[in-house]
């Protein structure tokens, strides 16, 4: 049983994962309360199997177990003193605040009475635990015989509100899922399938970080396919696509693995070549320009065309800035002079 030391008191936690016979419940529930809460929980969730474990913890490890194992329901006995404290801190952490918490009210029928408590305590109760970030209250009564009819009521009610809650879950994980597929979509050039200029925007300033506290040689290519305007002009723009597709494939597939690739707008492609001095740069742009112009493309069964391409290549220097602004700008003031050199050539950071 995982025991948990809350602000002095003896807390008992039981880590339950779902029954696999109800294929409406798939995820996992974190219930925290006293041995007796935990008790009376089993009794009335006989369809959730438990998994248990002995540790000691303060309510600080408490909530970095939930970080580390993240349960799909937090199920808290409401009248421990540290309950509504540990559910405001869960809903307040923006990692955790999906984890559908229910607040479970066992304080025996006697002790209402003896109390003296007036008719909207529990009421008052309820309010105070969806205040505080409780996403459902349930009023479990403390009666033994679990075949009556109050008993069957309220497991009925503490299921209903666990299947709801991992509906939510499951929705919550699915827009997720949708959120990080749009977030991959948005980072890829959807003509030529290369990771498009605003991946490249991320990756670089992540690339110059590394180069710079690692002390390590970072190097960057911009090429320009020539004449490019004059295949669109002359061909259309089908052809113009399929071009850029045919020469993105041949880069992607000739490159080193250590080579980023990207495609930064238009005809012109960007590499970030890690680990790569100005003299392994200006080789690997070498290799590029030929293997572009060496072999003519394919379009189609009726049209070959020959392409060529002019690259900038430029080097990390230690006055260069973190973000990687000042070394694109390096490469493309190179490529501006390879192109006004006379195109289908390299220029390089080596050369002057």
């Amino acid at each position: 049983m995982l025991r948990l030391l809350i602000q002095g008191e003896c807390i008992s936690s039981l880590e339950l994962t779902i029954n696999k016979n109800d294929p409406s419940i798939d995820a996992s529930i974190l219930v925290v309360g006293n041995k007796q809460f935990i008790t009376t929980f089993v009794k009335r969730t006989f369809y959730i199997r438990s998994s248990t474990v002995e540790v000691s913890l303060e309510l600080d490890d408490v909530i970095q177990h939930i970080k580390t194992r993240q349960p799909a329901i937090l199920i808290l006995q409401a009248t421990q003193v540290a309950s509504l404290q540990l559910c405001r801190q869960i809903k307040e952490q923006k990692l955790l605040g999906w984890i559908y918490c229910i607040l479970i009210n066992d304080l025996p029928e006697i002790a209402i009475t003896t109390m003296g408590l007036d008719p909207n305590w529990e009421l008052r109760e309820c309010a105070q635990a969806l205040e505080n970030g409780a996403d459902a209250y349930l009023r479990i009564s403390s009666i033994s015989n679990q075949d009556s009819a109050i008993a069957v009521a309220e497991n009925r009610l503490l299921k209903a509100q666990i299947q709801a809650g991992l509906r939510g879950v499951r929705l919550y994980r699915e827009a997720m899922h949708t959120n990080d597929f749009l977030s991959r979509v948005a980072l890829v050039d959807p003509l030529t399938e290369l990771s498009n200029r605003r991946a490249m925007e991320w990756e670089l300033p992540q690339q110059v970080k590394n180069a710079f506290s690692q002390s390590t040689p970072l190097s960057l290519i911009i090429l320009d396919v020539d004449y490019f305007k004059s295949i669109n002009d002359n061909y259309g723009h089908p052809v113009g696509d399929r071009a850029l597709k045919l020469l993105a494939n041949r880069l992607k597939h000739n490159l080193r693995i250590q080579d980023s690739l990207f495609r930064y707008g238009g005809e012109e492609f960007v590499i970030i070549l890690s680990h790569t001095d100005c003299e392994e740069a200006r080789a690997v742009a070498k290799r590029v320009r030929h293997m572009i112009s060496d072999q003519p493309f394919d379009i189609d069964r009726r049209l070959v065309l020959p392409i060529t391409i002019s690259l900038g290549v430029a080097s990390l220097k230690h006055t260069d800035d973190h973000r990687g602004e000042s070394l694109l700008r390096s490469a493309d003031h190179n490529l501006r002079i390879a192109k006004s050199n006379g195109r289908n050539q390299v220029y390089c950071c080596c050369n002057h």
